[in-house]
């Protein structure tokens, strides 16, 4: 499945569940809630870490479709660009960029 496939799906059963589909600082919060829940599961290697990252993916793109991004395209432009970044180490081990733009 694509990503594309995947937001209109995540968004649809919000809209079908009656679940938030305006309230974006509302989304965020649960987002965050979502991977705190990811990080439990994985902290304490339990057998639904999976299902976790999944439900983190699931309210990103259904956050992306609230926001009227197109997260495909944006992970796809965004792949790129961090393919084209070059980054070196300091004396410490600490990785610098030292090619690509800012962001």
């Amino acid at each position: 499945m694509d990503i594309r496939s995947a937001q209109r799906l995540a968004w649809e059963n919000k809209q079908n569940k009656g679940f938030n589909t305006t309230d974006v600082p509302l989304e965020f919060g649960l987002l965050t809630a979502e991977v705190g829940e990811a990080f439990t599961a994985w902290r304490k290697q339990l057998p639904d870490y999976g299902e976790e990252l999944a439900d983190v993916f699931l309210y990103l793109t259904a956050l992306a479709e609230m926001s009227g991004i197109d997260l495909e395209t944006e992970v796809e432009r965004k792949i790129a660009k961090n393919r084209e970044r070059v980054y070196t180490r300091d004396a410490r081990g600490v990785l610098h960029r030292v090619e690509g733009d800012g962001s």
